[in-house]
């Protein structure tokens, strides 16, 4: 039997989709209140990358979508 995905991770990726645009495409991972397994599915879905700025992990928009 296929898994089905999780539709509360599919809500809250949009959510966390929609806050990364109200703070202008990018914020501290450490301030995002998202779960690590809602960013992994951006992050898989080539929607978001995360950056090392040397001063802190950064989830920001992927700008080739």
């Amino acid at each position: 039997m296929p898994k089905k995905a999780n539709p509360v991770l599919k809500d809250h990726s949009q959510l966390c989709l929609q806050y990364l645009r109200c703070c202008g495409g990018s914020a501290r991972l450490c301030t995002i209140n998202f779960s690590l397994g809602v960013i992994q599915t951006l992050v898989n879905r080539n929607l978001v990358k995360v950056t090392n700025t040397g001063a802190g992990f950064f989830v920001e928009l992927d700008e080739a979508k």
